[in-house]
């Protein structure tokens, strides 16, 4: 194995889950010759650490800043290039003696010719032979130089976040180590670092020398599929299809760092002669110099190592996408405001960004520059020195992020920032009602809500308190003042300002408890809702999901109150998902805010059919007609059918109970009393023996399915009959019925209308009743389980004595 080849296995950053076959070289950390390049374009000169890409017409002025006693001589060689399949010519092809004495011969004077698309330097060993051998080496190869020069652009620029990112965790560890914890997080975020979570659980002291030591997990994961050298059997033919397709300065996308100094290797190792070997470079570009980093030492006997030095490629302008990491309002009033940027960690570890400014345009439309420093590890850019800010700035503005990409405008995203101003705060529309025993939501509304330093509130001489809030939007405060353990009455909320002496006071007015609301329940579909809490009966309306709905009915249910409500006028149909907050009105004129959210649609059926087996006949039973009265001790059969979106399921089952609160409910189970025709039907068997003789008077059912239930639907009336055994009459005295349970009956006369009739008194417990005398052989009875139902006995004419 070459050594090149050690080299790319070794890589200190590499992240690649590949086993090492040979002893780890070291990394990139020795130090070689140091190069200084300017660039002039239209008649501005920048280092080239300020550079990002190349163009044609481009003016390069390259010198080695070597030592004064450097014994070896070398030769600074510069080649342009022209792509994997076009040899360059000779021309493009210049040298430059580092050792002699005039300043023409030591320096390259460069201009990058019209179709040139990359530029590689090389440091070479002073031999004899050794130009004519590069030269035809760089046009005889040149797809190996073009993919050579792009990789190991990109693999310093990647360095280059490395670098700050370790710059940072040092100087942290020396000033206040106590911080890492709280500054690598955001530091790895900004540069696109994998960050090792493991170090920061560890104590103080070990924390950054675990963060240093463990470089193989900072790495971002290599974007490349597999490497040039995995792909290659032998020695590189066709570069041409093997040509990178990342840009430069790839702009954030994790970058092939790991595969570059392998496949470089290989490349290299493909062509390299007894005379002369290549060793790949990684730069360290801080403003004019350009620092050469070296995995191993050059050789200067044979083969005599060939330093190889990428340069940014020749191509058009292409600054990267900077977006905003925000999109609420910042405060420029505030110490260590940051705009926070996202998309582009290089303008962290390069001069590339430079002369960042943030225009803000006030409302007047006079408008004011701020210059901005980048810092990774506030995750943004930060204002320069303090501002000396005029009347016309204050409240929301736009402020626009710009300054240069190398040699050409950047253009950076938008913000709104925001300053104090004296308008002051208010409440935003009626506010509700402020209840003391618990905490309270408050919004307010003004015009600089992200400048607020503190908000208090205070109760008489009480001491004041600090009240927690969060911004809403670019002109709302939401507080949540802590009144649980505050009496009624009259209190005061003072918002302060940054910078401001005096801050706004609103008073304001607390309330005892009056209802107490727990939930709000809507259902998808439904007009219909149920309100659940404490002393609803002061609850006068609920809006709510475009509803106005009215009380319905009050039940309770233990210590808690459940208020039905139902629609009033018009309104549309909640959908589920649906969230808001519900202004409950109460009769005293207040209102409370309740958050609510649209639940899933209720399951929904109807009755299909029902049939009613009576009990077998004992003594003399009351006439039915019709399928609307169920015997006691007799069986209903009936079917539903599923509406809407329902379907029935095997675990589904129907609940019967009476119509008051609190009678016994019998669920019908399918598999049990209840069975499946298919998805859309069932039929029910509900005998009411099950009852035990507790249900009686109108019945309701409804479906329940999973956690959901329908709404309670009128099913029949149950009717307990008296057991009448005999009925004697006297045309003189009337008639005698003689029975048990007789207090079931309400009253008992000669016609339907019941005019005349005998009323029943109210818990009789004797078993005689006397009656007028029947009328073509009928008498008619109203049961108290019937009360708008009047049923009929046949007496007939034989059982009336003279």
């Amino acid at each position: 194995m070459t050594r090149l080849s050690h080299l790319a296995f070794g890589l200190a950053l590499a992240a690649l889950d590949v086993p090492l076959h040979a002893a780890d070289p070291g990394p990139f950390e020795l130090s070689g010759p140091n190069l200084r390049i300017l660039v002039t374009r239209g008649g501005r000169t920048l280092p080239i650490g300020a550079v990002p890409s190349l163009a044609e017409g481009d003016r390069l002025s390259v010198a080695a800043q070597l030592p004064p006693d450097q014994g070896a001589r070398l030769l600074l060689v510069s080649a342009f290039l022209r792509g994997a399949t076009n040899p360059p010519p000779k021309d493009w092809i210049a040298f430059a003696e580092t050792w002699a004495r005039k300043d023409n011969n030591r320096t390259l004077d460069l201009t990058v010719p019209k179709g040139a698309r990359q530029m590689v330097l090389f440091l070479v060993p002073d031999t004899g032979g050794a130009e004519g051998a590069l030269r035809d080496a760089v046009r005889g190869k040149p797809g190996e130089f073009v993919r050579a020069t792009q990789d190991l652009n990109q693999a310093s620029l990647d360095r280059s976040r490395l670098d700050a990112f370790m710059g940072a965790i040092k100087a942290q560890e020396n000033s206040h180590p106590e911080f890492l914890r709280t500054l690598a997080p955001p530091l790895a975020h900004s540069l696109s670092i994998k960050l090792n979570e493991e170090c920061l659980s560890k104590v103080i002291e070990m924390q950054a020398a675990c963060l240093l030591d463990n470089r193989d997990s900072l790495v971002l994961a290599d974007v490349h599929t597999s490497s040039m050298a995995e792909t290659l059997t032998g020695a590189p033919t066709d570069l041409a299809l093997q040509l990178s397709a990342t840009r430069e300065a790839g702009y954030g996308y994790y970058s092939p760092y790991i595969a570059v100094v392998r496949d470089v290797a290989k490349i290299f190792g493909a062509f390299s002669n007894p005379s002369f070997d290549y060793l790949p470079t990684l730069s360290v570009r801080k403003g004019a110099d350009m620092g050469l980093l070296l995995n191993s030492a050059p050789s200067f006997a044979k083969p005599k190592s060939v330093m190889v030095v990428a340069m940014p490629s020749i191509e058009a302008h292409s600054p990267p996408r900077l977006r905003s990491g925000t999109s609420g309002p910042i405060c420029l009033a505030r110490a260590g405001a940051v705009l926070p940027v996202e998309g582009a960690p290089l303008i962290y570890s390069t001069g590339y960004a430079r002369d960042m400014m943030l225009t803000v345009r006030a409302q007047s439309g006079e408008s004011v520059e701020l210059p901005m420093t980048a810092r990774a590890d506030r995750g943004g850019y930060v204002p320069g020195a303090a501002t000396s800010w005029s009347a016309a700035f204050q409240g929301t503005m736009k402020g626009h992020l710009h300054g240069q990409w190398g040699f050409d405008r950047f253009e950076g995203p938008d913000f709104t920032v925001q300053l104090p101003d004296g308008q002051g705060w208010r409440t935003d529309g009626d506010g509700p009602a402020l209840v003391v025993g618990r905490d309270n939501l408050l919004t307010l509304k003004g015009s600089a809500p992200a400048c607020v330093e503190s908000v208090t509130t205070r109760q008489g001489r009480d001491a004041p308190m600090s009240v927690a809030y969060k911004l809403v939007g670019s002109d709302r405060l939401t507080l949540t003042l802590p009144l649980a353990d505050r009496k009624p009455g009259t209190l005061s909320v003072e918002i302060k300002y940054l910078g401001v002496a005096q801050p706004t006071v609103l008073t304001l007015r607390s309330y005892a408890q009056a209802s107490r609301l727990d939930a709000l329940q809507i259902h998808a579909g439904d007009r219909t809702g149920v309100l659940s809490g404490q002393r609803l009966d002061e609850v006068q309306s609920v809006e709510a999901a475009g509803l106005t709905l009215k009380p319905d009915g009050l039940t309770r249910d233990g210590t808690v109150d459940r208020l039905s409500l139902v629609a009033d006028g018009a309104g549309g149909v909640p959908a589920e998902g649906q969230e808001g907050v519900a202004r409950v009105n109460l009769h005293d004129g207040r209102f409370v805010s309740l958050p609510f959210e649209v639940g899933a649609p209720r399951p929904q059926v109807s009755i299909l059919s029902m049939t009613v087996t009576p009990p077998p006949a004992i003594g003399i039973v009351p006439a039915i007609d019709g399928d609307d009265l169920l015997p006691d001790q007799g069986r209903l059969t009936f079917s539903v059918k599923a509406q809407g979106m329902t379907l029935f399921a095997p675990g589904d089952s129907l609940e019967v109970t009476g119509a008051d609160e609190g009678a016994p409910t019998v669920r019908l189970t399918v598999g049990g009393a209840a069975r499946l025709e298919g998805r859309q039907v069932m039929v029910a068997s509900f005998d009411t023996k099950g009852a035990g003789g507790a249900l009686y008077g109108p019945l309701r059912f409804r479906l329940k399915q999973g956690g959901g239930t329908s709404d309670w639907l009128p099913l029949i009336t149950l009717v307990r009959f008296p057991r009448i055994e005999n009925v004697a009459c006297d045309r003189t005295q009337g008639c005698a019925l003689r029975g048990h349970d007789l207090f079931l009956i309400d009253a008992v006369g000669s016609t339907p209308t019941l005019e005349g009739a005998t009323q029943v008194a109210h818990g009789f417990t004797g078993e005689t009743l006397t009656t007028p005398l029947p009328r073509e052989g009928k008498l008619y009875l109203r049961l108290r389980d019937a009360p708008d139902r009047v049923l009929s006995i046949t007496v007939g004419s034989s059982g009336i004595r003279s």
